[in-house]
């Protein structure tokens, strides 16, 4: 990964990797934090993003998103955890950041990404990317809300409908104040359909002069040296690929010369145990089977193994029998061990 061309960002050298956990509504929440970041290789954590509208929030609907800030804006493993906000309102979207800075929160992070029709059609997410002038003013009342050593980043998509205005984007959310920038290199209308253009983040990162992470379609090893190559970027945010492959981020780090650090299916039986665990205690029960499918379905990418769980628990709903299916009945006997000590 050493010496490849980075187009118009430079030359690549490949610094010491920074990898992300990256934040996805309805999939990668609090438990599934909790698991990967037990797995280990990553630096930190994003919250799913947490909708301002016209209110200061209270502290318990922050607390229900981020539980972390139980435990010094920290997973159990000790990965920090940055609180995420979305909205369009700069005093509304400040007054919330300072609340988390108040309640300990590891930093702020603002979506400028979220492709979701009802979102953008209420003003929140990647919509905001046409007007820089409205980014400018977010970041720059969340910057000033919040106490100087707090971190605030930011993440953003190439764009909204086209990646015409992505470096005029990134350099307002820059001159803002963010002191990072999470790039997904598709635009809003490309949503979430392959391939992801690393390329076109380039120029970003040859734009602003703050750390520029790359994020989209990173699966494997190959995908992530194809996406610091191609971008300039020397830092990653995962999202799916991760959580398909609990051991990714190890291996993007043995690529670049760490030890090798192997996850094999036996090494995540601890994991999928802790995770129905801590869904049992903020799911109803008639979500719980869906939820531990939903990862399984992702793990089979990786783990044959996961394939025959995946099938052993298709059509099955009935949360006792998932737990006897999969060998869990003695995990919600745990659960009270597992969550973050206030």
């Amino acid at each position: 990964m050493v010496g490849v061309a980075g187009g118009a960002a430079g030359p690549y050298t490949a610094p010491p990797m920074t990898i992300l956990l990256a934040p996805m509504e309805g999939l990668l929440d609090h438990p599934l934090r909790e698991v990967l970041t037990a797995v280990g290789g990553i630096d930190r954590c994003v919250t799913e993003f947490i909708r301002i509208t016209d209110q200061l929030l209270p502290a318990r609907l922050f607390t229900r998103v981020m539980p972390e800030l139980h435990n010094g804006s920290r997973t159990r493993a000790g990965t920090p955890v940055r609180a995420q906000l979305l909205g369009s309102d700069p005093h509304c979207l400040a007054d919330n950041a300072a609340r988390l800075a108040e309640l300990g929160a590891e930093g702020i992070d603002l979506n400028f990404g979220c492709p979701a029709k009802t979102v953008n059609r209420h003003r929140g997410g990647a919509v905001l990317l046409d007007e820089p002038e409205l980014l400018h003013a977010i970041l720059a009342a969340v910057r000033r809300a919040v106490p100087a050593h707090l971190p605030v980043s930011a993440k953003m998509r190439l764009g909204h409908r086209d990646d015409g205005g992505r470096v005029e984007a990134a350099q307002a959310l820059a001159a803002g104040g963010a002191g990072e920038l999470v790039v997904h290199a598709r635009t809003k209308l490309q949503g979430y359909r392959p391939p992801a253009f690393w390329h076109r983040v380039a120029d970003i990162r040859a734009a602003v002069p703050i750390p520029v992470i790359a994020n989209g379609e990173i699966w494997t090893v190959a995908d992530a040296q194809r996406a610091r190559a191609e971008s300039g970027c020397h830092g990653l945010m995962l999202g799916r690929g991760q959580v398909a492959d609990p051991g990714l981020a190890w291996a993007l780090r043995a690529a670049d010369g760490a030890a090798p650090h192997p996850v094999a299916w036996v090494d995540l039986q601890p994991g999928l145990a802790r995770f129905w665990a801590l869904i049992a205690l903020q799911s109803l029960p008639r979500h719980r089977a869906g939820r531990m499918k939903q990862w399984l379905n992702l793990l089979r990418r990786r783990y044959p193994e996961a394939q025959a769980a995946f099938d052993s628990v298709r059509a099955v709903t009935d949360p006792a029998a998932v737990e006897a299916v999969l060998g869990l009945a003695t995990a919600a006997h745990a659960a009270g061990s597992l969550l973050p000590q206030a």
